[in-house]
């Protein structure tokens, strides 16, 4: 275990002091919090934490290690890691090393054995804000504030562009227990910072999936002649990503199926003449309520977004399908007449529950229909 010290620093100046669980050197970012129990690996590896410090509120961290298996992308994307306190010990068949390990080959700084809960609460009572690790030696506080401050938050920031892959490829790999079906079905994924599961439940139904990156044209897209587009997951701001918001807008035209999740739920509605706004903090977690307004059954979702889709915004050509049972806000839309649909949280889970999971069908419906 690293028995280096380390601090972190929030921008309206809290020091929290702690145990240095990662690489030395210095970071900042966004600090946000995630409520998940489980899932720490799939966390560090989902591209729609880029620029954010993650404080998990779970106290106890790392105990089944690391593996191969469970990262949702092939690098560490978060720009640090807060945690209460790292097991000593790990215990998991699949394990390969320990969380520390992980994040120290990965140039990621980490800390831990700080008051998380306070730490959480400031987060819920002042906002995001931006923040700073320092790990190592002669750490200075007030160097520390100011890499902090030095952060001007995500807020107008494109980072789609930044996480995305740069060209195209072919996905076939589907889930460990799944049984893939057969279907003659050519999906393309714009990749915004998409995540491998997202990809194996595709690929489960056997669909031939195309992804390009997320400033892939129109002309781009309706090469691969789709017969339906997937809009995926990724970090930042969904405004300043004007290419994406281009290119959805000439497949709506289109009529073209469409299924976003996370950021692609804010590309859609921006592409459909919605607006979009900055959270306090935002939802992060795997126990979020979120209520069907058509049928009113209660799902427990997986999210992970610190941006929202305003529903006064919306036109009446789009209604409202699901909401937060949290705060309310805007959790699914869809066209009234036309096929395409988003959902704000994450119905592939890794990490969360699978209760959304049916959504996948409805995009299936919908090609179906425009076959």
């Amino acid at each position: 275990m690293n028995k280096d010290k380390a601090i972190l620093a929030l921008a309206d100046g809290t020091i929290f002091e702690g145990k240095s669980i990662g690489a030395k050197g210095e970071v900042n970012g966004e600090i946000v919090f995630n409520t998940s129990m489980t899932g720490y690996q799939e966390i560090l590896t989902d591209p729609s934490y880029a620029k954010q410090i993650v404080t998990l509120t779970y106290p106890h961290i790392g105990n089944t290690g690391t593996n191969l298996e469970d990262e949702e992308s092939n690098e560490i994307w978060c720009s640090g890691l807060v945690v209460r306190s790292v097991s000593q010990i790990e215990s998991n068949w699949r394990n390969k090393e320990t969380l520390s390990q992980y994040l120290i080959r990965n140039n990621i700084q980490g800390i831990s054995d700080i008051d998380t809960r306070k730490l959480t609460r400031i987060i819920r009572n002042k906002g995001a804000q931006s923040a700073s690790i320092f790990a190592g030696e002669n750490i200075s506080h007030k160097a520390a504030v100011e890499l902090a401050k030095q952060f001007d938050g995500l807020a107008g920031m494109d980072l789609a562009k930044e996480v995305s892959v740069s060209s195209s490829y072919e996905w076939t790999e589907g889930t460990w227990r799944g049984n893939k079906l057969e279907s003659n079905f050519q999906v393309v994924v714009l990749d915004f910072g998409i995540k491998k599961n997202i990809l194996r439940i595709l690929a489960d139904r056997g669909y031939k999936i195309k992804v390009l990156p997320a400033k892939a044209s129109y002309d781009e897209v309706m090469e691969t002649k789709p017969d339906g587009v997937f809009l995926s997951n990724g970090p930042g701001d969904p405004e300043p990503c004007t290419y994406a918001i281009e290119t959805i807008t000439k497949l709506a035209e289109r009529d073209m199926p469409l299924f976003g999740i996370c950021l692609g739920h804010q590309l859609l509605a921006l592409s459909l003449g919605g607006k979009t706004s900055k959270m306090k903090f935002g939802h992060h977690g795997a126990n979020h309520p979120v209520q069907d307004l058509k049928t009113k059954v209660v799902a427990v979702s997986s999210q992970n977004h610190g941006f929202t889709v305003e529903e006064d915004s919306l036109p009446e050509t789009i209604q409202v399908t699901h909401k937060s049972l949290f705060d309310g806000t805007v959790q699914g839309i869809e066209h009234t007449s036309k096929p395409f649909f988003s959902f704000q949280g994450h119905p592939e889970a890794s990490p969360g529950p699978h209760d959304l999971k049916y959504l996948f069908d409805r995009f299936e419906d919908n090609m179906k229909k425009n076959a």
